[in-house]
């Protein structure tokens, strides 16, 4: 069988059956491609290679520059293709199970400080429709803890503004109700009534997505990315991350005494050791009371 068919059919399974997320897909296909391109080169075979081909491959990507994590989502790719042609009845075993997985640190994620966030938010020109929509967008993805997935995805009737409240839908097509920040919804609002129907253009007037660019469809992941670096540049904070709003979102509310359980329902995390991660981020303000109070400090 084809490279070719042999993608096709694995991308069918991966949205068929195992209902992945689009973005998952997408990134699983890719690295699926990338493989199947490496055992082309090579003249081997798909159902009948080993893991220390497999080994051969990896050590090829670390080469590139990957990182343990990135190789440890490679590897998380391969094995759901060579999963894929198990069931298929291509092969009796997968090797990837051969292989062990990169021993993987605990990587804290960068979180903005209060002041931060005022000023990253601050720093957006809302004398423009452009610039509406950006406050609107970034004020919802810090209020709601939202992955840029997610933001992107929202649509118009995703919005309870009455109820102040947001359905999002997350990994897997899970959805969940987020509450709505007070400054966030006042900021939707004006996006809503004043800025959004000067995007929206004649040709794109069924067009459902909440927030849109210059050509009056959704914005996209890369736009978003693109609007947040300029603005957090504008405001000399960290820029490298969008997905620090999120991080921020959560590490505000668990200072703030909020109980883990409820942030990990409000950022859709399905096991909550994801979102412990956010109480190890305070260790200097736990050192600076230890030393503050302690008789031996």
């Amino acid at each position: 069988m084809s490279a070719e068919e042999w993608k096709r059919r694995y991308e069918d399974y991966l949205r068929a059956e195992q209902r992945r997320a689009e973005l998952t897909v997408r990134t699983y296909v890719r690295e699926c491609e990338r493989f199947l391109s490496f055992c082309r080169t090579a003249d081997l075979d798909v159902v009948r290679i080993s893991g220390a081909h497999i080994i051969e491959y990896v050590v090829e990507r670390q080469i590139d520059g990957l990182d343990s994590r990135t190789i440890a989502k490679v590897l998380s790719g391969l094995s759901s293709f060579f999963h894929f042609l198990v069931i298929e009845g291509e092969r009796t075993d997968n090797p990837v199970k051969t292989i062990d997985m990169p021993r993987l640190g605990r990587r804290l994620p960068a979180v903005y400080t209060l002041d931060e966030v005022e000023e990253l938010l601050g720093a957006i020109d809302t004398g423009t429709a452009y610039g509406l929509r950006d406050r609107a967008l970034f004020e919802l993805i810090y209020s709601c803890g939202l992955r840029v997935s997610e933001a992107v995805a929202l649509r118009v009737n995703s919005l309870f503004l009455d109820e102040a409240v947001v359905r999002v839908v997350g990994k897997g097509s899970k959805e969940r109700i987020v509450p709505l920040g007070e400054l966030a919804e006042q900021w939707v609002r004006r996006y809503l009534s004043e800025a959004r129907p000067a995007l929206m253009k004649s040709g794109a007037m069924s067009e459902d997505h909440l927030f849109l660019n210059n050509r009056g469809t959704a914005l996209s992941r890369k736009g978003m990315w693109k609007r947040f670096r300029s603005i957090a540049e504008r405001a000399k904070v960290d820029s490298s991350k969008l997905h620090t709003l999120r991080h921020s979102f959560a590490t505000h509310l668990l200072k703030g005494g909020a109980d883990l359980r409820a942030v990990q329902e409000l950022l859709g995390h399905a096991d909550i050791s994801t979102t412990q991660v956010y109480t190890h981020l305070d260790v200097d303000d736990l050192r600076k009371a230890h030393a503050d109070h302690h008789p031996r400090g």
